[in-house]
């Protein structure tokens, strides 16, 4: 067993699900890696499903985590943006892996984001 962060994993493939899992964390993760920096309001608008209270939690949890930062534009108002850390950016083979596998699928299934991809912004 490996405890971590208060938390009791069973292996290594275990901790880094629980850093990365869930729906929001990796979307989060691939739009930083891909646009380089965000605001949180480039989040609420990014990801429309999410909402203000998990977009937070989420941003804070990858912040403690390490694979986040932010960067204090000003205080009033309060304005951040945040980007990868190194540990984050290292994870840019797995983001890649991800997008190319889901296109792929989408393709499979008839659809062409690549050639249609500015409606699903």
């Amino acid at each position: 067993m490996i405890a971590l962060n208060e938390k009791i994993y069973t292996c290594p493939v275990d901790v880094t699900l629980g850093l990365i899992g869930g729906k929001w964390k990796l979307l989060i993760l691939f739009h930083l890696y891909y646009f380089t920096k965000k605001s949180y309001k480039d989040f609420r608008t990014n990801l429309p499903g999410i909402s203000e209270k998990m977009l937070s939690q989420q941003l804070k949890e990858l912040e403690r985590d390490k694979l986040i930062a932010k960067n204090q534009l000003s205080i009033k108002p309060n304005r951040v943006e945040y980007f990868l850390t190194e540990r984050g950016q290292s994870l840019g083979p797995l983001y890649e892996f991800i997008s190319k596998w889901g296109i792929d699928y989408l393709m499979e299934n008839n659809i062409d984001y690549i050639k249609d991809q500015h409606l699903y912004k």
